[in-house]
């Protein structure tokens, strides 16, 4: 059966279009609902959201589609992805659900569904999904005495504050440290400040004021260059810029230099492993992670498991090789110690305890190694499969020639957007920058 809903991060697309409609919403919540109703007691469902506009009525059709299949729905509000998937662990949930289009601008809206364990769910229980929602859903319904109830809960915000600050070394504080945080007017904009506060940070705050249209808009871990410039306005120690579901993080040192979620694994790895929390003698990346990170571990006699882009592929590949720590360049990382999925803010917290603890700069502790020049180029296309034809075939073989051995070239399409990703790797940054052109200019060329 053909995917028509769900893509690599559940369902995401522009709202109102056919893809993500609040009939759609509602099925979806009719569908999951009906799966996972197993056994006599009452089922319910958390559901937490990011800020977007369409937030609103994305969960108003999820809440009738849970109601009426009977499942009592818990609503959290604006809360981070990592603290709903704690949440439906924490308060024996049978299903969690985030509604967000991540890092993606505000016409787009997403819907992440998690299972009783706080795990995303597989792609198996994706298509029964998907299956129901196509065969109609009319036999599903509650009888009238079995409809479900829905309440807010009013604490969530505060018992993720909580959680994370736990994941925090009990004899260390940030007293001293001025941090630069951005919450890009998305899901953490109340969560992430009032952590960072509490454990004793200086904090100059960026993106804490959304609107429903602002979310990710020039600002936030896809755009660090504003939160970059404000760490070297105000003379900070370290940023942080999260995405609009603090599932994913960048961070800045006290130069405004970047540190991404390659230098992020490095850094973890290292303190982890000479404190002997490291598990599986390694860490997981993805098939992005620059070729530098992989040189880096092998002189600490670590290793790097690649797996696919996608930070459910990064801890399928974690639970099979017994990894407690796994990320992607581009800011999810894993610490499966605290949580079941990609948590921009502990992540964060793991690299201000390893400054708090040594008592050095960001600059010092996070740039541990030179990445191999590495160029990635988004090509928006609308529709076929420009990666079929024969003379972007051969732009991507005449690239490899060009590279050699010592680097590579990936070419992917996007799971969650309408893009063709061009990566490419190797010694010389100039020809490396050439062969990503020339393959996205013969994408573009087909893609038109």
């Amino acid at each position: 059966m053909t995917r028509k809903y769900f893509g690599t991060d559940g369902i995401r697309g522009r709202t109102n279009t056919a893809k993500l409609t609040p009939e759609v919403a509602m099925k979806a919540g009719m569908a999951a609902g009906r799966i996972f109703t197993r056994g006599e007691h009452r089922h319910r469902v958390v559901i937490g959201k990011d800020t977007r506009l369409s937030g609103y009525m994305i969960e108003s059709a999820l809440v009738s589609g849970f109601t009426a299949v009977g499942m009592d729905v818990f609503q959290f509000g604006p809360l981070p992805t990592p603290a709903v998937a704690m949440l439906t662990r924490s308060l024996r949930a049978d299903l969690g659900v985030m509604i967000t289009a991540s890092h993606n601008p505000f016409e787009d809206n997403g819907i992440k569904f998690f299972g009783p364990d706080g795990q995303k769910l597989s792609d198996a229980v994706e298509m029964e999904i998907e299956a129901l929602m196509a065969a109609g859903l009319e036999q599903g319904l509650a009888p009238s005495s079995r409809i479900g109830r829905a309440t807010r809960i009013d604490d969530s915000q505060a018992r993720y504050i909580e959680f994370a600050k736990r994941t925090f070394p009990r004899n260390l504080r940030l007293d001293g440290l001025r941090i630069v945080i951005d919450c890009a007017n998305g899901a953490a904009y109340k969560v992430a400040p009032a952590v960072l506060w509490e454990l004793g940070a200086d904090i100059v705050t960026m993106g804490v004021a959304p609107d429903g249209t602002n979310i990710n808009l020039d600002c936030g871990s896809t755009e660090p260059s504003a939160m970059c410039n404000k760490v070297r306005e105000v003379r900070a120690d370290f940023g942080i810029a999260l995405d609009g579901d603090a599932d994913r993080v960048v961070m800045a040192d006290e130069h405004g230099r970047i540190i991404d979620g390659d230098q992020i694994l490095a850094l973890i790895a290292k303190s982890w492993s000479r404190n002997e929390k490291l598990k599986g003698g390694g860490v997981v990346g993805t098939v992005m992670s620059n070729a530098g990170l992989d040189r880096y571990l092998k002189t600490l006699n670590l290793s790097l498991a690649r797996s696919a882009v996608g930070d459910r592929y990064v801890l399928e590949e974690m639970a099979r090789g017994g990894f407690n720590v796994g990320g992607e360049q581009s800011g999810h990382i894993i610490l499966s110690d605290f949580s079941t999925t990609g948590d921009g803010l502990v992540a964060a917290l793991q690299v201000l305890a390893v400054l708090a603890q040594e008592n050095i700069p960001a600059s010092e502790a996070a740039h541990l190694y030179e990445p191999l020049p590495q160029v990635l180029e988004n090509v928006r296309f609308k529709k076929g499969s420009p990666l079929d034809d024969d003379k972007v075939k051969s732009c991507i073989e005449s690239g490899n020639a060009k590279l050699g051995a010592g680097g590579r070239i990936l070419v992917r399409k996007s799971g969650t957007e309408p893009l063709i990703r061009v990566m490419a790797e190797g010694e010389d940054e100039k020809v490396v920058r050439a062969v990503v052109r020339q393959i996205a200019s013969a994408i573009e060329e087909v893609a038109a």
